[in-house]
């Protein structure tokens, strides 16, 4: 399991009835997870501190409870500021397990010994967007969500990247994809974290058990001739790290060589040294 555990303003602390209790900071969320199957005792003397807390319902969805809560709050990760804020279906703008998928990404950027050019679709954020830019790339991040562009663009600002080379545009990642086939553009690495389901602007349907594939088969159109880098993120549950990889081998090193690799992403909990699973990423690289 690839594991982000080099958080300092972020930690799990305990996890127990379908829930995980967290630390942002200087503050306590209590969220709703998937992967919490188990019934074990709070213990944490932090699940009766909380600030706020996100209940899921019995319908689907949920709401938050307030209880001590800013409406926006900053952490850091290394040279890296994010803003947040707890928004619909239980979300606070960040992934923290992405982390070591950024490590991962700067340190072959800040080794590559050239300029790296990489795209970020489905970028939501930017946390990936924000590390990459940090280790020298210049960044197009792609979003169908101009709400979401309009915070990575702010959480670029607070690590002090307002200037660097990253190109902000809010559009469906499919078609600017076809659109930069056209112009021919080229990318050293791709990054993309697609949802599960979703629907565009005019009630196209996203389902990624049938669109990530050709994506991908797409995407390496795109790719410049010798590519740093491609990596793949899944919170669907079908979608394990074997798949990832298997579908990364048929597309990318099938065509460019070099060697993939799949794995769980996971945080530990301080509570007890076990790890929570994260989803899984998918992940290439050229040798």
């Amino acid at each position: 399991m690839w594991l982000a555990d080099g958080w300092k303003d972020y930690e799990v602390i305990d996890t127990s009835m379908g829930e995980k209790l967290e630390r942002w900071g200087e503050y306590i969320l209590v969220r709703p997870d998937p992967q919490v199957i188990w019934d074990t005792p709070h213990e944490a003397p932090q699940w009766k501190r909380k600030n706020a807390h996100y209940h899921r319902s019995s319908k689907g969805g949920g709401q938050w409870e307030f209880i001590n809560l800013p409406q926006q709050w900053k952490i850091s990760y290394r040279d890296l500021t994010f803003h947040l804020k707890p928004f619909s279906f239980k979300h606070t703008g960040l992934f923290p397990e992405q982390a070591v998928n950024w490590d991962w990404a700067s340190k072959l950027i800040q080794n590559a010994g050239r300029q790296i050019k990489v795209l970020n679709l489905f970028a939501y954020t930017g946390g990936a967007t924000v590390a990459c830019a940090r280790a020298g790339a210049a960044v197009t991040h792609v979003d169908a969500s101009k709400g979401m562009v309009s915070w990575a663009k702010e959480n670029a600002a607070a690590s002090g990247l307002a200037d660097a080379p990253i190109r902000y545009l809010v559009d469906d990642c499919v078609k600017f994809v076809e659109r930069e086939i056209r112009r021919g553009n080229h990318y050293d690495g791709i990054i993309m974290d697609p949802p599960s389901y979703g629907r565009g602007p005019k009630g196209e349907v996203w389902k990624i058990e049938e669109k990530i594939f050709p994506l991908l088969n797409l995407c390496t159109k795109v790719l410049s001739r010798e590519p740093l880098f491609f990596l793949v993120n899944s919170y669907t549950t079908g979608l394990q790290p074997a798949v990832l990889a298997y579908m990364m081998e048929l597309t990318i090193r099938k065509e460019f060589g070099g060697t993939v690799t799949a794995d769980e992403i996971g945080l530990p909990v301080s509570s007890n040294g076990l790890i929570l699973p994260c989803g899984a990423s998918g992940r290439y690289e050229r040798t």
